[in-house]
C-alpha cells in the first residue's frame, strides 16, 4: 500500500483549535515560501502521503512557527535582510547564534523536503503507486552511483529506520565531480557546504563514549578554526568547515516525528509508522526538481 492508512482522531478536530489572543503586529521580513501551497492545497494535503491535518502540522504550523521565531531573533540585525539560506551559512560558525541557525536551518530543510515532492492525482481505490517522472538521464546517474534506482530507494528506507533521533536524510551531489551519496543530518543540522560546522551527522544516543570524546574533540577543533585563526595566528577566509566537501543537496527526506506521526502512528505491530511514511514518500518525489538541482543540464538551479 502506498497511501496513509492509519488515522488517529484528535479531540475536537481542527475546528476547535485554541486561538491565541490577537497580538500586536510583528515584523515579517522572512515569510513562508508560497511555491509549496501552489502545489498542495491545505484542504487536501499531499495526496498519497499526508492528509490535510498532517500537512497542517508538517508545513503550515511548523513553517509559521519557524518564521515567527526567525523574525523575532533577527529583528534589528544584519540577518534581517538576508534570505534564509544566507542566514544558515552565516550563523553556522557562530556559537552564540545557534538559535538563529537552528530556526533558519529547520525552515530551509523543511522547505526543500516539500519542494522535492509533486502532486500526484489518483483514484481513491488505487492499489498501484503512480508512475515516476524520472528522466532517463537522471536514472543513468543514479544507476552509476547506486547500481539501481531500487537500491537507492532501499538505502533511503534503511537509513530512515536506523535514525533513532529526528533529522533529515539527503541525496547530495559532489559539486566537483559526478559522485552522489546519501547524507544524514540530525536535528537542524545542515548539509550546505558553508554550514559544515553544524552538519550534526551522528546521533550520540546510538554510540558509546569513545565516539562522544572524538566528536567533542572535533567540535573543539572546529570552534577554534571558526574564529578564523590558524595555528600560526593568521586569519583564513575559507568558509568550508574542516573536512567539508562541496555538495549540492538535491533531495531531502524529513524524518522528524511531527511530520508523519499524525497520519502514520508509531508503527506498533507493523502497521503504519515511519517505514510506511518513507515508502509512500518515494512515490511522490518530484524527480524533475531533483534533476534541476543536480544541474544535469549544465545550469545552476540551486536557490
Amino acid at each position: 500500500m502506498f497511501r496513509p492508512r492509519l488515522r488517529i482522531p484528535r479531540a475536537g478536530g481542527l475546528a476547535q483549535r485554541i486561538v491565541a489572543p490577537a497580538a500586536a503586529p510583528a515584523r515579517s521580513i522572512h515569510q513562508i515560501p508560497h511555491n509549496v501551497t501552489h502545489k498542495f492545497s491545505p484542504e487536501e494535503g499531499v495526496p498519497g502521503l499526508l492528509t490535510a491535518d498532517g500537512f497542517d502540522i508538517a508545513w503550515t504550523q511548523h513553517m509559521t512557527l519557524m518564521m515567527e521565531k526567525l523574525n523575532a531573533l533577527t529583528a534589528g540585525t544584519d540577518y534581517e535582510q538576508m534570505d534564509v539560506q544566507q542566514i544558515v551559512k552565516q550563523t553556522a560558525r557562530q556559537a552564540h547564534e545557534a538559535s538563529i541557525f537552528n530556526h533558519a536551518s529547520m525552515a530551509f530543510n523543511n522547505h526543500l523536503f516539500f519542494e522535492g515532492m509533486r502532486r500526484v492525482d489518483f483514484p481513491e481505490d488505487a492499489v498501484e503507486p503512480p508512475a515516476s517522472n524520472m528522466s532517463e538521464k537522471l536514472q543513468a546517474e543514479i544507476k552509476k552511483n547506486f547500481s539501481s534506482v531500487e537500491t537507492l530507494r532501499r538505502e533511503f528506507i534503511a537509513t530512515a529506520l536506523a535514525m533513532f533521533g529526528p533529522g533529515f536524510i539527503w541525496l547530495v551531489k559532489n559539486s566537483r565531480s559526478t559522485e552522489w551519496r546519501i547524507l544524514t543530518t540530525y536535528l537542524a543540522g545542515s548539509p550546505l557546504t558553508a554550514a559544515h560546522w553544524r552538519r550534526q551527522p551522528v546521533d550520540l544516543n546510538s554510540h558509546g563514549s569513545d565516539l562522544s570524546d572524538e566528536i567533542v574533540g572535533s567540535w573543539l577543533g572546529r570552534t577554534q578554526a571558526a574564529t578564523g585563526a590558524t595555528s600560526a595566528g593568521r586569519f583564513v577566509k575559507d568558509h568550508t568547515g574542516p573536512g567539508g566537501i562541496e555538495v549540492t543537496p538535491v533531495l531531502c527526506l524529513n524524518t522528524w516525528q511531527h511530520v508523519w506521526l499524525r497520519d502514520y502512528g508509531l508503527g506498533a505491530g507493523g502497521l503504519g509508522g515511519k517505514r510506511q511514511f518513507v515508502e509512500n514518500w518515494w512515490h511522490v518525489i518530484d524527480w524533475q526538481r531533483v534533476e534541476e538541482l543536480a544541474d544535469l543540464s549544465g545550469r545552476n538551479n540551486f536557490k
